[in-house]
């Protein structure tokens, strides 16, 4: 499995961001994790579908949240990329291989549903366009990130779940490389100078673009009238497909 189950927005302004996506998506916030004070951060986590955006905001200088807005120019972002893996032991060994720096790991259990899950986060330098976490799930349908009872919050009038995380970069063909090779699937040319990898349920997309970040969030229209409909939300556009 390679599943995209969680994306992360970095913004300044955390409630006005959160209403925005709830605004667009008709979805609401599920969970807040006191845990990820730990980053210097505040969060909240939205369940879409069976997935998760995520909005964080520094609350500290010297949080690596506030030194990735800080070299945006205090510009908001995409900030981590989250994949759910089957065998997270693997995967480590994989990246580790290609030299990659795994520079946190933690796993978590949910006493009130027995979920448990781990992660390692790889450093962004070694990936470039994001901070990337694989995890692993246990049950797999389940998610500790999410907290308790994130489930009674899904709304799915509107998005079902994650589809497509786009990227740019000066060198996109290179960029699609080195996270094929840390994720374990091909890259793939896609014309016009786009490559694709291929994901369990959706896809990442890397195209030309002036730096290496996360420029789009890819979510899956509860039905096809409402595709095609955008917003830029937290330096990040989201778009139903």
């Amino acid at each position: 499995m390679l599943r995209l189950r969680q994306v992360a927005l970095v913004a300044r302004d955390l409630d006005g961001a959160v209403a925005a996506l709830s605004g667009a998506l008709g979805i609401e916030v599920g969970f807040r994790d006191p845990g990820v004070a730990y980053f210097g951060l505040r969060n909240a986590v939205l369940p879409v579908g069976r997935d998760f955006l995520e909005v964080v905001s520094p609350v500290r200088e010297d949080a690596p949240a506030a030194r990735f807005l800080a070299r945006r120019g205090g510009r908001d972002g995409g900030y981590m990329a989250i994949f759910q893996v089957d065998d997270l032991a693997a995967a480590r060994a994989r990246v580790e291989r290609l030299g990659a720096r795994v520079v946190f790991a933690h796993a978590e259990t949910v006493a009130a549903t027995g979920v448990r899950t781990e992660t390692i986060h790889l450093h962004p330098r070694d990936v470039g366009g994001a901070i990337v976490s694989l995890d692993a799930s246990e049950p797999a349908e389940g998610w500790a990130w999410a907290g308790p009872d994130w489930e009674r919050h899904v709304r799915s009038g509107v998005a079902t779940g994650l589809a497509r995380l786009a990227l740019t970069a000066p060198d996109p063909a290179a960029l699609a490389a080195r996270w094929g090779a840390l994720l374990g699937r091909p890259a793939t040319a896609a014309g016009d100078g786009v490559h694709e990898i291929a994901l369990d349920g959706g896809c990442l997309r890397f195209a030309r673009g002036d730096r290496e970040e996360i420029a789009a969030v890819g979510v899956r229209a509860a039905a096809p009238a409402q595709a095609g409909a955008a917003w830029e939300i937290a330096g990040t556009r989201i778009e139903l497909i």
